[in-house]
């Protein structure tokens, strides 16, 4: 590349810092999440505004888009999700008691972090939580899912809804330097994974190769088997907090990003 580069398009209505990005499935539209307190929605194509969410109270602090719904989280301590097409506010999910950090929706389900030091499970249609992971002594920053079966060679048969939930884990990254892995059914702590000496920044999951890899503000990445929860491998070239992780196909190789 050359020694100079210029933006291809600018996208300039927020009136505050945007906090996170998030690509639609198709690629068509950008959902960003700003400290306005709105979220926006964006044409890729032509970098128009095409949707205005209003309705937090307080700054927004993570951002997902799918084809036709959006979902958004707050320091308001509440989730919301959007119409993509209307901009209607369709949920509003309320329990947290103190700044949600994070999101992760998958299918039927919605997962949140927040600085209360819980993790939450709710249904996408409702508008309560149906479990709580208590148990990190900080806040939770970070959050990624698997599913056992995800693990294994694939199993013959139609599942109810409940006997696939009984087979998912959810995993949490805190400030409190710790991973932990939690039973999705029963809310149960399965394993807390020990090494980091800083708050867990990211985590990304390898499930072909049953491996997580987890960033920290102690500088490293630490590799972990997610059966087990043993610690195979400690990086330590980074000279600055891991605040991203990527998992590239070439190989089970990963990048990881520093601040």
């Amino acid at each position: 590349m050359g020694g100079s580069s210029s933006a291809l398009k600018v996208c300039t209505d927020h009136q505050g810092g945007i906090n996170w990005l998030s690509l639609s499935p198709d690629g068509q539209w950008l959902l960003t999440g700003s400290e306005d307190g709105t979220a926006r929605l964006w044409s890729t194509a032509d970098s128009q505004c095409r949707g205005h969410f209003q309705g937090h109270e307080s700054y927004i602090t993570f951002c997902h888009l799918e084809n036709e719904a959006a979902f958004t989280c707050s320091a308001d301590h509440t989730i919301r999700k959007w119409d993509v097409m209307t901009g209607q506010c369709l949920a509003v999910y309320r329990g947290h008691t103190s700044i949600v950090n994070r999101i992760l929706v998958s299918k039927d389900y919605l997962f949140s972090g927040s600085y209360d030091r819980t993790a939450r499970c709710w249904s996408v249609d409702k508008e309560k939580p149906i479990q709580e992971f208590r148990g990190h002594r900080n806040c939770v920053l970070t959050l990624a899912l698997y599913s056992s079966k995800d693990l294994l060679e694939d199993s013959e048969g139609e599942e109810s809804e409940e006997e696939k939930l009984s087979k998912d884990f959810l995993v949490t990254g805190s400030t409190d330097c710790t991973v932990k892995v939690w039973w999705v059914s029963s809310g149960r702590c399965h394993q807390t994974l020990l090494g980091h000496t800083g708050a867990i920044l990211c985590l990304i999951l390898d499930a072909p190769n049953r491996e997580l890899f987890s960033g920290s503000t102690d500088y490293t990445i630490r590799t972990w088997n997610i059966v087990t929860g043993e610690q195979l491998r400690v990086i330590k070239e980074h000279q600055g907090a891991i605040i991203c992780l990527e998992v590239s196909e070439r190989g089970g190789s990963f990048q990881g990003t520093r601040a």
